[in-house]
């Protein structure tokens, strides 16, 4: 046997021993001796085996399969497939996921000359990921937290002379954790509870123990139960919301400026958990808590932002139903209403997850919807790719549905690209498109005052055909433009990976974002 085939071999039996359940391969010759060895793998039925012909597109599909559970490898040729890996890297790094990435690389004699394909791929991710250069089976390492790289010099000859079994062995166990030691918070100041990005149930249960206000964002595992508000960034601007003396943070909370402005300001007092993630230190001053609980408060604060709550909300429901046209906030939450229990819901960055953090209900306690996104740096990168990943690691999901823009569907089209033998999860995408970024619109840049200029770089209209950009992956395209169309779109899945194109306008988007904004005057 020859010695690059045995190294990845043995790399190949190290990921299936630390509890790799699915390997992304991206095709390169540089990396055929682990190609050859994961294929192997998977006719054994050790491990799940994807090809792409992107590797950025295999970055985010290993993202998401390891998001939801999944224990993902990607592996890759040698120079510039390494970089195209970055985005879903750093992606893992700064959520925190076990994300490991294997890249082929050229033998130490060739590092250094401008032998072809060759870079410098020993720390090319930077210090945020812990890489290790390979080159015999003693430089492995068992995978744990956060993401990893193994970069492993191979060389010639690179294919194997027979075929291979893994073989099977105990699983590698991780060290325990250590116990959280409890805090207990007093009562007293007027508290709510902010749950960011994957905060989980414990957000809930502080918040219904100590009687809290609950602010949770639609990816925080915690928009549940009696005490989650749907329209309380519309309320942190009123008298209500400057009546705040203190905020429990949970999570990372990255959506909304007003939960920003909260917890900047200088009388506010901000407890926060550990964040997730490789930079664990939080970006606005904080007493670090862990396992907090609290005793039962005053009933009467909780009512007092239920009672502004549901008047805000009937405000805005009245307001959206009295549009002419389809708008996005009502797209989010048709996708909201139309998940079932035990489903799951990837949302794209941008406007739809702020729309869905809107419009959103909060969902009953104990029916297991998940709804993730890639919040650890918000790109619109791979998203297609990480919720086609997630689908396909939750098979147990009842539906899976994504809601993202359209120019965040354009920058992962590669993800629609899937050979005809390739696992191919039932997944609804839903595209909000108006025809450009109609973020921007509602942010600085998009006043009045910079017209001139905002179309050409922030609008940035593209014209795509959605429909023919379908068909040329074969994938089925619905498009539709009323809320009762899009509602029956997603009560009809039909089976596989499908795309319900919603249009919408954007030339109104500002302006009806301050309408928007604006309803919350005198609910309190």
């Amino acid at each position: 046997m020859n010695e690059s085939t045995r190294l990845a071999r043995v790399v190949l039996q190290t990921l299936i021993d630390n509890g790799v359940t699915d390997v992304v391969v991206a095709p390169g010759s540089r990396n055929a001796p682990l190609s050859f060895a994961a294929f192997d793998a998977a006719a054994a039925e050790r491990v799940r085996l994807h090809t792409r012909i992107d590797e950025r597109t295999a970055g985010f599909l290993a993202l998401g399969l390891t998001k939801v559970g999944a224990r993902a490898a990607v592996i890759c040729t040698s120079g510039t497939a390494v970089a195209n890996l970055h985005p879903a890297v750093l992606e893992a790094a700064h959520s925190g996921l076990p994300l490991c990435v294997v890249t082929a690389d050229r033998p130490e004699r060739l590092r250094g000359t401008g032998a072809n394909q060759t870079t410098d791929q020993v720390g090319i991710f930077g210090p945020l990921v812990r890489t290790f250069d390979v080159v015999g089976a003693d430089s492995l390492i068992v995978i744990s937290s956060g993401p990893i790289h193994l970069n492993v010099q191979l060389d010639d000859p690179l294919v194997p002379d027979d075929r291979w079994t893994p073989e099977v062995n105990p699983p590698r166990g991780t060290s325990a954790r250590a116990g959280v030691e409890p805090h207990s918070i007093p009562s007293g100041p007027r508290t709510v509870v902010v749950a960011g990005d994957d905060a989980g149930p414990p957000a809930r249960q502080l918040a219904e123990q100590a009687g809290w206000p609950l602010f949770a964002e639609p990816t925080s595992g915690a928009r549940t139960g009696a005490n989650a508000l749907r329209c309380y960034r519309l309320l942190l601007d009123t008298d209500l919301g400057r009546s705040v003396e203190r905020v429990v943070v949970l999570g990372h909370p990255t959506l909304s400026r007003p939960v920003t402005r909260l917890l900047t300001r200088d009388d506010v007092e901000v407890l926060a958990t550990p964040s997730a993630g490789v930079w664990s230190e939080r970006p606005f001053p904080s007493t670090t808590i862990t396992g907090p609980t609290a005793e039962p408060g005053d009933p009467a604060w909780l009512e007092e932002w239920h009672a502004a709550d549901r008047e805000v909300a009937r405000r805005l429901d009245t307001l959206l139903a009295a549009e002419p046209e389809l708008t996005p906030y009502e797209v989010a939450g048709a996708v909201s209403r139309a998940l079932p229990g035990e489903g799951l819901l990837l949302v794209g960055a941008s406007s739809p997850i702020r729309d869905l953090d809107l419009m959103a209900r909060p969902y009953v306690v104990g029916e297991r919807r998940k709804v993730i996104a890639n919040r650890g740096l918000s790109g619109i990168d791979g998203t297609i790719s990480s919720a086609v990943g997630a689908a396909l690691g939750r098979p147990r999901s009842s539906r899976a549905i994504a809601l993202m823009g359209d120019v965040t569907f354009l920058h992962d089209a590669n993800g629609l690209v899937l050979g005809p033998d390739q696992p191919r999860p039932d997944l609804t995408i839903v595209v909000v498109n108006d025809d450009g970024g109609s973020i921007f619109s509602m942010l600085e840049q998009g006043d009045p005052a910079y017209a001139d200029r905002f179309e050409v770089v922030f609008g940035t209209p593209h014209g795509v055909d959605l429909a023919s950009l379908c068909a040329a992956t074969r994938t089925p395209h619905w498009k539709v433009e009323t809320l009762a169309e899009l509602e029956h779109a997603l009560s009809s899945p039909n089976g596989g990976i499908e795309v319900v194109e919603a249009r919408v306008r954007r030339d109104n988007r500002r302006e009806l974002d301050l309408r928007v904004r604006a309803l919350a005057a005198g609910a309190t």
